[in-house]
């Protein structure tokens, strides 16, 4: 199953892609919910580089490195990775007047509820 989420960002394309491109940027926004961090961001933006995110409860009690493959790069408008377990995801780009539409759609884990996974992307 393949599940698709989007947001609207009033923002520049250019501060919108830095923010998913910065392993800096990256440690602010990536959490599934306020209770989680994301206290490092390592990627390597070029087609067969490398990702690692760590994803830690604020609290200790869990976290997890959710690591892939970038497969196909096109600037300000397309991010496609593999992750680990060989599941598939691309983020889209699409720019209107002063907002970003981020749309992203991945392959379904087998472990979490559907709802329970675009929550948490």
């Amino acid at each position: 199953m393949r599940i698709k989420i989007e947001v609207h960002v009033a923002a520049p394309i250019e501060e919108v892609w830095k923010a998913w491109t910065s392993p800096a940027d990256i440690q602010k926004w990536n959490a599934a919910s306020d209770d989680w961090h994301c206290p490092n961001a390592e990627i390597d933006l070029s087609p067969g580089g490398k990702f690692s995110y760590r994803m830690e409860a604020k609290d200790g009690s869990m976290g997890f490195d959710l690591k892939g493959t970038i497969t196909k790069i096109v600037p300000y408008e397309l991010i496609e990775f593999a992750l680990e377990d060989e599941r598939q995801v691309a983020v889209e780009f699409v720019e209107s007047n002063e907002s970003v539409t981020v749309r992203e759609s991945f392959d379904a884990e087998s472990t979490n509820s559907c709802e329970q996974q675009r929550q948490g992307w």
